[in-house]
Formats: C-alpha cells, structure tokens, sequence
C-alpha cells in the first residue's frame, strides 16, 4: 500500500464537473493498493499517517499532527501509484490491486479515518477525477506499507 500524503492549505477533487469532496487546511492523500494488501496493512498506514507530525508548530518547527491543527482528510484512490516503467514507455499497472479488493479497502481506509474524528472527503473510487490543491510548503510524504513492515 501507498500513500502520498501532501500537507495542503486546501483541496478538491471535482467529478462530472461536480465537486465531491472539498477541504480546508489538511492533507490529500493519494492512496495505491495492490494485490496483497490487508486491513492490518491498511490500520498501520492509517496510523502513521494521522499521526505525522508535518504541520508547524509556534516556532516554525514540523511538530504538530493533523488533529492538532484540526486540519481535515481528502482520501483519492489511485491505482497509477503501482505503475511499473521499467519495460519500454507504456506504465503496466499489473501490480495495482485488482478494482473489487481495492475499493473494499479504500472504503476501509476512510471509515477508519472517520473513527478517528477527523473531517473526511473522498473521490470517487475509479472515476475520472480532477484533482486540485495548493500544496503547502510545499510537503509530500511517500508511504509505502513495505518500508512499514519492519516497524
């Protein structure tokens, strides 16, 4: 599983020319999943990524996490994240989990979230979405739930 969380002081994602999630100061997260994932990876990932402390403190320093700043969630699925280009110019995404598995468990991932009392928005799993934010640092974490295992 992946996550690319980017700190924002805001964010939409728009379908149809219709805005479905929208927030205010928080991340985007862009979340990859593939084959092998489970719901223990996914509460690891979830755990660590609404405990990053990436949002400045008084003193300019990284050290407060997003329920500290009551910053809010825009959870995007995105299968391109497993995009293999090491063979020719044309990305295979035989690595990205299949579509049923994984939008069980981005719904997994967004209850989880919510359980946390966070403000959640989401996309639209396998919709053609457009994504817009101001990326504020800019900061962008890659989370990848193999560099995990080990802790």
């Amino acid at each position: 599983m992946r996550f690319v969380i980017q700190r924002v002081t805001h964010a939409s994602v728009t379908v149809d020319s219709k805005i479905v999630g929208k927030i205010e100061k928080g991340f985007l997260v862009l979340i990859g999943i593939e084959n092998d994932d489970t719901e223990k990876i996914a509460d690891k990932m979830v755990l660590k990524m609404t405990g990053l402390r990436i949002f400045e403190d008084e003193a300019g320093k990284m050290n407060l996490s997003l329920k500290q700043v009551n910053g809010s969630l825009l959870l995007i699925s995105q299968f391109t994240l497993y995009a293999d280009c090491r063979k020719g110019n044309r990305p295979s995404f035989i690595g990205a989990g299949k579509p049923e598995m994984a939008n069980c468990l981005y719904e997994y991932i967004i209850e989880k979230c919510k359980e946390q009392d966070l403000q959640v928005e989401q996309g639209i799993f396998g919709a053609d979405m457009k994504v817009e934010l101001l990326n504020d640092g800019p900061v962008t974490i890659l989370l990848d739930s193999h560099e995990l295992a080990g802790n």
